[in-house]
């Protein structure tokens, strides 16, 4: 077995929510439960169909997401694993959606953050073992880092 790792590619630091699924119907399931979730929705997605044809499935409503997932798909060639990409909408909005459908079997992240993949292959093909999203903790938060993150979350509307 050899391990290494994979840069998520994400020059815009969009919104991202990297996950595993079972079942070649996942990346249909995945676009009609955002669409249906977030109207005008722009996203990209890519799925990585582990079996029969192997193909890194694709759809979503933005091509310049779409092509990102597809780049990264390409990268990681890790079986039924699949990436997504956001513009103008956040993880929060769709995670418990995306965690709803059935295929569904885990989410690794939803950041838009750096985030690295390390990835196991063997000779029947590649797996996710984990991912590293962000960066070490600097510290424990003050007073004044309680403050701030209150009022930030009440400045976007997420607390009231």
């Amino acid at each position: 077995m050899e391990l290494s790792t994979v840069k998520i590619e994400n020059p815009d630091a969009l919104n991202l929510i990297f996950g595993q699924s079972h079942f070649i119907k996942t990346v249909e399931d995945l676009h009609e439960a955002i669409v249906g979730a977030v109207p005008f929705a722009k996203f990209g997605l890519a799925f990585c169909e582990a079996s029969d044809k192997c193909l890194i499935r694709l759809s979503g409503t933005d091509e310049g997401c779409i092509e990102l997932a597809s780049r990264n798909a390409q990268a990681l060639s890790c079986g039924h694993s699949f990436i997504l990409f956001m513009k103008d909408m956040f993880p929060i909005n769709i995670v418990n959606v995306v965690q709803n459908v059935p295929e569904v079997v885990r989410l690794f992240c939803a950041t838009a953050n750096p985030v690295e993949v390390v990835v196991a292959e063997t000779d029947l093909g590649r797996g996710v073992m984990g991912v590293i999203d962000g960066f070490a903790s600097r510290g424990v938060e003050t007073e004044a880092d309680v403050e701030h993150r209150k009022g930030f979350l009440r400045t976007i509307g997420y607390k009231l």
